[in-house]
């Protein structure tokens, strides 16, 4: 079981750690870009701390594609998340329903596991 979920919750971590990496600046449009960047890599290397283990970890019960694939949901989730609690950006419909597409194209990945 540990096996399974490790690398979930490690990707979960690492994604908190990308969106702000990624996205985190756009708060701070005044600071200098050079800025923005070193920042955004220093941020970056933890994503990776855990990010690396996640993949070495999981792919011991997943393969890559399915990885990839429980990396994206999270990803979205994270980000969605974020954009409206950070960026104070709307939810749309449009996006619960693109969602919903990945979400089955996530069924269809995992079918016959």
């Amino acid at each position: 079981m540990f096996r399974h979920v490790a690398p979930i919750v490690l990707l979960l971590i690492s994604n908190i750690f990308m969106t702000f990496a990624w996205y985190g600046h756009l708060k701070f449009r005044s600071s200098a870009l050079w800025l923005v960047i070193l920042v955004s890599w220093g941020i970056a290397f933890f994503e990776y701390c855990f990010q690396v283990p996640a993949n070495r970890i999981g792919y011991s019960c997943y393969n890559a594609v399915q990885l990839k694939t429980i990396q994206e949901v999270i990803t979205l989730t994270v980000f969605s998340v974020f954009s409206v609690l950070y960026l104070k950006e709307q939810f749309r419909w449009n996006y619960l329903v693109g969602f919903v597409f990945i979400i089955l194209a996530v069924f269809f990945i995992f079918k016959g596991k």
